[in-house]
């Protein structure tokens, strides 16, 4: 995969605007809560939902054959902008113990609500694995 930054556009911090994936297989994953395996939450707090949703997105990434590092895109829909701003440090460690330094394109997205309670996050991504 190639990170697409135009030339003279502003450094990316934590994201990559554009990704090119040249060869593999196509995995579109759902979004994926702060649940367990067996959709049992351990928290109702931001940052252990988000630490799962996360560990959830790279098993199926893992079982499709890939790694982090095939994660092309990954947006996120969030229910409290407050809370996330405040714990926003603590996910990003999260992001570097699970993920390193890959930053797939990303987006974050406010919603009012998500279906499965007490869920405050959901990641959907979509990656390239090797064929």
């Amino acid at each position: 995969m190639e990170v697409i930054h135009p030339k003279g556009w502003a450094k990316s911090v934590g994201y990559s605007n554009a990704i090119k994936a040249d060869d593999g297989a196509m995995l579109f994953l759902a979004g994926q809560i702060g649940w367990d395996e067996n959709q049992v939450f351990h928290s109702e707090d931001l940052v252990p939902q988000f630490e799962q949703a996360l560990k959830n997105i790279l098993a199926l990434v893992r079982e499709a054959g890939g790694g982090p590092e095939h994660i092309c895109r990954i947006t996120a829909f969030c229910i409290d902008r407050d809370e996330y701003l405040r714990v926003r440090r603590d996910l990003g460690k999260i992001w570097k113990e699970l993920m390193g330094s890959h930053f797939p394109a990303m987006s974050m997205i406010f919603v009012a609500d998500l279906l499965d309670h007490p869920a405050k996050i959901e990641l959907e991504a979509t990656a390239m694995v090797p064929k």
